[in-house]
């Protein structure tokens, strides 16, 4: 089991990052709350990680903080719910935000992240109130942990963060015109993809 990762940011295109360890890059998929806080292409840095092993493929998903992988394993506990519908959810809010969800019954937040109908919303809400306790542990006292950067400089970006912002909103199973629709009305001349996308998410649920 791969558990964490320290290493220098070769790539980032969200979600999907390339860390290089001593000399060996991996290929991680991390939910864009996550991406959203990662520093720039050249800095060294930190991830907790979790491995899935399937018939016809291994995957390493990365997080920023043990909390936030703690809650991805929750998740993809919960029947119906995959590592990349867990990713979803991750994605279009946080684990504070996912837990008030869970405390008022609010089935019509989640349904509006693609891929989470009303069966899986109302399974989520009914399976994760049990685990409401580890949960809000969670969700509290998270630390990101990066190491400072180093002189690498970073290759020219082709995409522009609008491009970049809606192909992460495709990734995650947003129809072409919603995430249009959301990047451009967040947009300000200036953003980072970074900051596109966080905006995005939030003006969509």
């Amino acid at each position: 089991m791969i558990g964490r990762l320290r290493g220098s940011l070769l790539e980032k295109q969200a979600p999907e990052v390339l860390l290089e360890v001593s000399g060996v890059g991996y290929e991680l998929q991390l939910p864009l709350s996550c991406f959203c806080e990662l520093p720039e292409v050249g800095t060294e840095v930190i991830l907790y990680t979790h491995f899935v092993v399937r018939e016809d493929a291994q995957l390493l998903y990365g997080f920023i903080t043990k909390q936030e992988r703690a809650l991805f394993r929750l998740l993809i506990k919960t029947n119906g719910v995959g590592p990349k519908l867990a990713l979803t959810i991750l994605s279009g809010m946080s684990a504070s935000e996912f837990v008030t969800c869970v405390e008022r019954d609010d089935v019509v937040t989640l349904v509006k992240l693609p891929g989470v109908g009303k069966k899986t919303a109302e399974r989520l809400l009914v399976e994760m109130r049990d685990k409401l306790k580890a949960l809000l542990e969670a969700s509290v006292g998270s630390e990101r942990e990066f190491v400072l950067q180093t002189n690498y400089a970073p290759e020219p970006v082709a995409n522009s963060a609008e491009e970049d912002a809606i192909s992460a909103l495709l990734s995650l199973g947003y129809k072409p015109a919603q995430a249009t629709k959301a990047v451009a009305a967040v947009y300000v001349d200036g953003m980072d993809s970074g900051a596109l996308i966080k905006s995005a998410l939030k003006a969509m649920l």
